[in-house]
């Protein structure tokens, strides 16, 4: 399934590691702002994800910044396991929510894998970026089916200000 920009995301309602719930358009905690970011990672296993969360965790502000009022990232894992990645990964700042099933993974046009080595659950989504506009449709996404070739994060925030000074519109949707 592929979801297109400006269509209306999947719905999302999962646990967050220390309470609470991501639901829908309120996906994270904090400040206010025109879009959402929702970043699907692989899970414990994978040093990409750590390397990726944590440096979202510590760039809170300038996501906010450019216009990113709430983030979130989103796992297969378990709660056990998130809660875990929290601790060992020093996620401070940054939602996590778990237990996303394969239905909804699918649903969101993330690719998914099965194991091949300790460690790894059995069935994870590969990593997903995406960002909903304030209307919960989808304003710009990327996927993909492997750790790697994720968009840089000042990618990201150079683009979203970019959108927001021309108010440039979502595109992609032909």
């Amino acid at each position: 399934m592929t979801l297109l920009p400006t269509q209306r995301s999947p719905a999302l309602s999962l646990p967050l590691v220390g309470g609470g719930t991501a639901d829908d358009l309120n996906l994270g905690r904090g400040a206010t702002g025109r879009f959402r970011l929702v970043v699907f990672f692989r899970g414990l296993h994978c040093p990409i994800c750590r390397k990726q969360l944590s440096e979202i965790d510590r760039r809170l502000e300038d996501l906010h910044a450019a216009g990113i009022g709430q983030v979130v990232a989103v796992s297969m894992e378990t709660a056990e396991r998130s809660a875990e990645i929290v601790a060992k990964w020093h996620l401070e700042n940054l939602p996590v929510a778990y237990g996303l099933s394969e239905g909804s993974a699918r649903s969101w046009g993330l690719n998914l894998s099965r194991a091949i080595k300790d460690g790894e659950p059995e069935l994870f989504n590969e990593p997903g970026i995406f960002v909903l506009d304030e209307d919960g449709t989808l304003f710009w996404s990327s996927t993909a089916t492997m750790p790697f070739g994720r968009p840089g994060l000042d990618d990201i925030i150079a683009g979203l200000r970019y959108v927001r000074e021309h108010d440039y519109p979502a595109r992609g949707a032909a």
